[in-house]
């Protein structure tokens, strides 16, 4: 019977998330997003969220990555989403020293001098409790909650087998592909679930960042790390949200507001690994006032190809250039059959060309982006997830911004470090690697050049040079057009005889045929004969060009 109750609460999170997946919204004139048709509020946005979260972690987890999914869902959900990971009630503390004690392999006596019981924060796959290393190292310890795979495999499963019901109900698949987003959820979730995962997370993002003082990420502790434990820095600080309003006249915020955009443009445009979740809750003022980047669970990736891209699509909305980000908008999507190029165009000019009067400092290029990729489904064009997970990680970067410094420039800032930027793309594939790949492609060149120039002369000496041109061959098309104006000349004819006989009819002569005026009879005959002769010649024809 539990089977069947969770199969029927499956079922029932399926058509309720199909219900709202193609939800109408947009971004109003006031910049702010809103709704247009039927009007979702936070009451209804909180609701969705705790039937979620009733389903269990699998769900909140999907909570959680539909929460980057803007061009999805309407505002009220994706915000009552957000906040999905600080509601998690925590488990209890003896099953998480069980835990640490089995992974580590050694009695947590052993490995720490102290371990709270009390947790910092629990989330749906973990909690995090503060420790101290033997050595005296303070350290933060996240903690698998029991059983969660295999209740995260199961849940899979079931997920798996309603891939046909969200297809069929309320035609979301024409701008949602839903085996793929299920099929990125589940490698999202999988990776989570691998704490070793996040530990290599950690230390390429601090390396990356390792150039921008005012940045700090905590890095892992391998020795005390498994794939269900996971032991790092302790980082010391005050969520941005919760600082005085006193202390903030203490901090140069604008200052600390352009080195995080610096950093996030240098993950996203140099690196193409970047922090996906830059919420303000993930954001901590450290005592010294430098910034700290936590809970890195979730990044994205982008090739260089897709970086590039970028990079126009959001200088070009940044310059209100609607011309060009339209341009980059289809070449980064999947055309359907029905994509209509042209409309889709005039959509993102218009999108772009809207806030063309915002004050540079209100204009939020993230939310710009998110309401581009809603809206191209209805276009015939498919957007990478990247995109949408991009411009989320731009919109809370711009929200970050905002609360270290109200009259922060999120747009200048990107525009000031766009050269740079692309001074260090330039100097990163001068790597020993590229360099070496490049020469042994170049030696290739040189060493095959002398003879394919030796044929291609050879060949001009000997007048044996062909170029091949394919071209319309008019005298056909000419030849296609002319019968078929003779067969509609010769269909007139036929139908004037028919019409000329129908009225002979009326005429009574002394020549008859069958007893019908004779005249009129021929004209019939003769009318038949040329419709089946016209017949036959349009078969045969048909026939002979049909055989092989």
């Amino acid at each position: 019977m539990a089977i069947v109750e969770r199969l029927s609460r499956y079922r029932e999170f399926a058509t309720f998330l199909a219900k709202y997946a193609r939800a109408d919204f947009v971004i109003d004139e006031e910049g702010e997003r809103g709704t247009r048709g039927i009007e979702r509020t936070a009451a209804d946005g909180n609701a969705f969220a705790r039937d979620i979260e009733a389903l269990g972690p699998t769900f909140i987890k999907l909570g959680q990555l539909l929460s980057t999914r803007a061009d999805m869902l309407p505002p009220a959900y994706v915000d009552a989403l957000e906040r999905l990971q600080d509601e998690v009630e925590p488990f209890p503390y003896s099953e998480a020293v069980a835990i640490v004690e089995d992974e580590l392999g050694v009695r947590l006596s052993k490995a720490f001098v102290e371990f709270a019981p009390t947790p910092l924060a629990a989330a749906s796959l973990g909690q995090v409790h503060r420790a101290v290393l033997r050595s005296g190292r303070e350290v933060a310890v996240k903690v698998q909650r029991p059983q969660v795979r295999e209740q995260v495999r199961r849940d899979l499963e079931a997920l798996g087998e309603l891939v046909p019901l969200l297809e069929r109900v309320g035609g979301i698949s024409r701008s949602l592909d839903v085996p793929r987003v299920l099929d990125e959820f589940r490698r999202t979730v999988l990776r989570e679930l691998d704490y070793q995962q996040e530990a290599r997370h950690m230390s390429a993002l601090a390396h990356q960042l390792r150039d921008f003082d005012s940045i700090v990420v905590p890095l892992p502790i391998d020795d005390y790390t498994t794939s269900r434990v996971l032991t790092m820095d302790l980082i010391a600080g005050t969520k941005i949200t919760a600082v005085s309003r006193v202390e903030w006249t203490e901090i140069d915020g604008g200052a600390l507001a352009n080195d995080l955009c610096r950093a996030y443009l240098h993950q996203i445009l140099v690196d193409g690994l970047f922090h996906a979740d830059p919420h303000p809750g993930n954001a901590l003022l450290t005592p010294d006032h430098r910034l700290a980047l936590i809970d890195l669970g979730m990044v994205g990736r982008l090739s260089s190809t897709v970086q590039d891209q970028l990079l126009r699509l959001m200088l070009a909305i940044a310059d209100a250039r609607g011309d060009e980000a339209a341009s980059v908008v289809v070449s980064l999507g999947e055309k359907h059959d029905d994509f209509d190029e042209a409309s889709l165009r005039r959509m993102v000019i218009e999108v772009v060309g809207g806030h063309q009067h915002t004050p540079a400092k209100s204009l939020n290029i993230g939310r710009v982006m998110l309401d581009m990729a809603r809206t191209s489904g209805g276009y015939g064009l498919r957007l990478p997830a990247d995109l949408a997970l991009l411009g989320k990680t731009l919109l809370n970067l711009h929200h970050i911004g905002r609360v270290l410094d109200p009259e922060f420039d999120v747009n200048g800032s990107m525009r000031r470090n766009a050269t740079g930027l692309m001074r260090r793309r330039m100097l990163k594939t001068l790597t020993p690697a590229h360099l070496l790949s490049s020469a042994l492609e170049l030696r290739d060149l040189t060493e095959r050049l002398p003879e394919r120039l030796n044929r291609i002369l050879d060949a001009i000496a000997a007048n044996d040079v062909r170029l091949k041109v394919e071209v319309i061959d008019h005298g056909s098309i000419i030849d296609g057009l002319q019968k078929v104006a003779n067969r509609i000349a010769l269909g007139v004819v036929l139908a004037a005889l028919i019409v000329g006989a129908a009225m002979l009819m009326q005429v009574q002569t002394t020549f008859t045929i069958l007893g019908y005026p004779g005249i009129a009879m021929l004209l019939f005959l003769l009318a038949a004969s040329g419709g089946f002769w016209m017949a036959w010649t349009i078969l045969a024809g048909d026939v002979k060009r049909t055989r092989p």
